[in-house]
């Protein structure tokens, strides 16, 4: 079948995505008036976004999207965002002395924010070099891209609601969309409203604790960046010691944040209605809550018998045994769904509870959640489909069926899981081998681990790794051709491989 792609259809709606995005600038635009920073910055990015994209809406009056354009729209969407998204940071300076290195580098962290990644390339240039404002984008760029950009142009463009179901497909992390509601629109509507919810929540106790005493550091324009961060398990913060410059109470508060983040949010849309047995009925919850009981645990023994050096603990404690827990359920809550959030320099712990850590970035949240990653049901799915075959090379006669939850798994939605896990592996293991040897063509040495952690990070959406890469490190010091090809990584992570594969895929069969 041959694709005969609506190219002026679909840039059409770019530009719609792209004025809309244009529109949130206002935000950081208000937080450089207040502080006095960077005003100009903001007013011509907003002016050149408008621009482009009222330009490119006037390509088509009326666009009409089929399966192919809405492929092709999610995948440009995410692109176009993060190339707007970037020129701020352009304008600003941001990321680097070398004014030749820049553009890729705000590229780089445009695209890190979007997709929630929370890589970033600042490096030896402190955090709080940069002003409120771009710091303020920086992190909303992350809320932006956490509950979806298609999702939420879904949420407020009835034009895009007739395509909405397979817009939301494309874009939404996991192998199934649930429809919570008879309209796609509303259900895009109710996911976002949860996720402002929660977001609001967080902000509010953390703005409660500043109040109060409990957490000095943690005034408005904090507690307003990290409720921007923590939901959309993005990473970014406008400190440089990451969540390990605030007090242990603003840690264990934020460590059941990003545990929710990870959550499938259509189940806390069944709790409000009444239906909590939903909650803990559900298989992908349970196996994901027990999977963070589990990890906490093992990682909190490995602490406790010496793995890590006392100061790289980090954090304000009030005994060894706390602080220990407290590092151990951070870190896995952080990186087991994607966060990237820290509070201890994990690059510098042993090598067992690294190789734990590194197990943990491969879980991943859960589907419909923020979280990145594999995702939780997949990795049921794959386990179960896995015990099949063995079952049936043992019994050749034998009608097994894939359930979960006490239902049958379709075999195409089997067979979809399959290919995605496989396609992440190759793409990881690929790109990880690239990485090291391109480092080395530049002289910039990477041990294996980095490079692999680094891979991981980055089409996983997890942000951190290990070694110069590492919670407090920096993807700065990579070549141009690495940091696109973890832009890439990025891009294709977040809308989890397959749509964006697909695209390339029919263009080659057209030929």
């Amino acid at each position: 079948m041959k694709w005969r792609l609506d190219w002026y259809a679909t840039l059409s709606l770019v530009g719609t995505v792209i004025k809309y995005l244009a529109l949130t600038m206002l935000v950081p635009l208000a937080v450089a008036v207040v502080y006095g920073e960077d005003i100009w910055v903001f007013v011509v990015s907003l002016a050149i976004a408008l621009t482009v994209g009222v330009g490119l809406e006037q390509l088509d009056d009326d666009p009409d999207l089929r399966p192919p354009e809405a492929l092709l729209l999610v995948s440009l969407s995410w692109l176009a965002v993060a190339v707007v998204g970037a020129i701020p940071y352009v304008l600003a300076g941001y990321g680097t002395e070398s004014t030749l290195r820049l553009p890729v580098n705000a590229l780089f962290e445009s695209m890190s924010g979007f997709t929630t990644t929370g890589a970033t390339v600042l490096g030896s240039i402190s955090v709080e070099s940069h002003s409120h404002a771009i710091m303020l984008w920086r992190q909303l760029s992350q809320w932006l891209g956490g509950m979806g950009i298609i999702v939420l142009m879904i949420a407020i463009l009835p034009e895009l609601a007739v395509n909405g179901a397979q817009l939301m497909q494309s874009e939404a992390p996991g192998p199934e969309l649930q429809k919570l509601t008879p309209k796609i629109a509303e259900t895009a509507r109710v996911l976002w409203i949860i996720y402002f919810g929660f977001t609001t929540a967080l902000i509010v106790i953390l703005f409660g604790l500043h109040l109060v005493g409990l957490a000095p550091e943690m005034n408005l324009y904090n507690s307003i960046a990290h409720g921007f961060s923590t939901l959309p398990t993005g990473g970014f913060s406008p400190q440089a010691d990451s969540i390990a410059a605030f007090s242990a109470v603003v840690q264990w508060v934020i460590i059941p944040f990003m545990v929710v983040a990870g959550v499938n949010f259509a189940l806390f849309w069944h709790v409000l209605q009444g239906e909590f047995r939903t909650l803990v009925d559900n298989t992908e919850f349970r196996t994901y809550a027990g999977a963070i009981a589990v990890l906490i645990a093992v990682l909190t023994a490995v602490l406790a018998r010496g793995a890590a050096p006392p100061l790289a603990l980090g954090g304000v404690t009030e005994g060894l045994t706390e602080n220990t827990v407290r590092q151990a359920a951070f870190q896995i809550a952080s990186l087991l769904n994607s966060t990237g959030f820290a509070t201890a320099d994990f690059a510098q712990w042993d090598h067992h509870a690294q190789m734990l850590l590194l197990f943990t970035m491969f879980i991943g949240g859960s589907a419909g959640s923020t979280g990145g990653g594999i995702k939780v049901v997949r990795w049921l799915v794959v386990i179960k489909t896995i015990r099949r075959e063995l079952y049936t090379t043992v019994h050749p006669d034998a009608v097994q069926p894939v359930r979960l939850g006490g239902s049958v798994v379709d075999e195409d939605a089997i067979r979809g899981i399959m290919v995605f896990t496989l396609l992440y592996f190759i793409l990881f293991g690929v790109s990880a081998v690239f990485l090291e040897l391109d480092s080395a063509r530049i002289g910039y040495e990477v041990s294996t681990l980095e490079a692999f952690s680094a891979s991981l990070a980055t089409i996983g959406n997890i942000g951190p790794g290990f070694g110069s890469v590492g919670p407090y490190g920096s993807y700065l010091q990579f070549s141009d051709v690495s940091k696109l090809l973890m832009v890439f990584l990025m891009w294709i992570g977040r809308l989890e491989i397959v749509p964006v594969l697909a695209l390339f895929v029919g263009r080659i069969q057209d030929r």
